[in-house]
């Protein structure tokens, strides 16, 4: 039997929060348990405001509505990340810039942020991949100098954190993801966290298809209507009771992945030290969630057989992101600032494995098919 790149984990009560769902007669979204949500969220990031939305592709758009971003702006990131990041910001008619990685978390290289500015440059938008956080610290500062905003991608970034805060705590605006390949998920589904309390009503707004329904159902108007741009971001009830059951088991859920990602870890030491591959880095002050694992192998040739050594022994691995910068898409939308060496060869290099909550043995199967395919694929 193949052991698959991922399984969805269910904590068990899902079902039975979704028949209660119905039970209270509100499918639409909004209800009790996508407000249960909003305060786990709030409480978990220090957050002014948590809106659930339909994905965290919905709450990078909302952040690029509310940031103001329009035609001719421009707004740094990395290449190294999904196309979510970049399209929020094209669908605004912004300029996507695309700065190089860090080598060891491959994280946006904070120290080419600066060299990427220009007058029409009006945010940041930081990746946090796999968990580890930006070095968010001299970022926060490079935006404050050149006033811009930052806006937190932490689709993998839940129940991490950098030097002791919240990864999503950091920008004016954050997202987070819980598509059925993030540790708590709901299949689709993603939050649109809000740090600077000056854009919670406009994005309530927003959310509701750029009416003022919201305030209408708290009493503050007498009848609601159309007040701004907007779309429909917010999930049905259905789906909030589903991450409600998740939300919940949140701290244990993260302590088994970290279990599995600690025993990876150790496992490869070995043939780390021989040269074979790399595995992740951690600074000693981010606080990882073990969202994935990862190994870079030394080129793509080497990457490519070690994939098929584990496709032949029934373990599905993954490699990751063609960067944006050499996409068509980006070619067309986006630019480059600098040099993209580490981006353009770790993005080579990259192979993810199994990672899922009720990989129990298998991950011994993957162990041991792992070692042989990293020591094949030198040869």
């Amino acid at each position: 039997m193949s052991i698959p790149f991922n399984r969805p984990h269910m904590t068990g009560k899902e079902l039975w929060y979704i028949a209660q769902a119905h039970h209270n007669g509100q499918l639409a979204g909004d209800g009790p348990f996508t407000k249960r949500c909003h305060a786990w969220l709030e409480r978990r990031t220090s957050a002014k405001k948590a809106l659930l939305t339909h994905s965290c592709t919905g709450a990078l758009e909302m952040s690029a509505i509310l940031a103001g971003i329009d035609a001719g702006d421009e707004v740094i990131m990395p290449s190294f990340t999904f196309v979510s990041t970049a399209n929020a910001f094209v669908l605004r008619g912004a300029t996507p810039v695309f700065v190089d990685i860090r080598p060891d978390t491959l994280n946006i290289d904070e120290t080419k942020i600066e060299a990427a500015i220009t007058p029409r440059t009006k945010a940041i938008a930081v990746v946090h991949y796999a968990g580890v956080g930006c070095e968010m610290d001299v970022i926060m500062e490079i935006a404050g100098r050149h006033g811009l905003m930052v806006i937190e991608d932490a689709a993998q970034g839940l129940m991490a954190r950098y030097k002791g805060r919240a990864l999503g705590s950091f920008g004016e605006l954050s997202a987070f993801s819980f598509h059925e390949t993030k540790n708590i998920v709901s299949g689709e589904g993603g939050a649109l966290i809000i740090n600077d309390p000056q854009f919670v009503e406009r994005a309530e707004v927003i959310r509701e298809k750029g009416t003022n329904r919201s305030q209408f159902f708290r009493g503050q108007v007498d009848k609601y209507t159309w007040v701004d741009v907007g779309s429909s971001y917010l999930p049905g009830e259905l789906i909030a009771a589903f991450l409600w059951a998740q939300l919940e088991e949140a701290t244990p859920i993260t302590t088994q992945r970290i279990r599995l990602w600690e025993r990876y870890h150790e496992a490869f030491a070995e043939i780390e030290a021989s040269d074979l591959v790399r595995r992740p880095i951690v600074p000693a002050h981010c606080e990882h969630n073990a969202h994935m694992y990862y190994l870079l192998l030394p080129n793509l040739p080497a990457r490519t057989a070690f994939i098929d050594s584990l496709k032949a022994k029934g373990v599905h691995s993954v490699f990751h992101y063609v960067p944006l910068h050499s996409a068509p898409a980006g070619l067309k939308y986006g630019r480059v600032s600098g040099s993209m060496l580490q981006t353009d060869n770790l993005s080579d290099r990259l192979v993810r494995l199994p990672m899922w909550n009720d990989l129990g043995s298998d991950q011994d199967k993957v162990i041991e098919a792992t070692l042989a395919a990293a020591r094949s694929a030198r040869q």
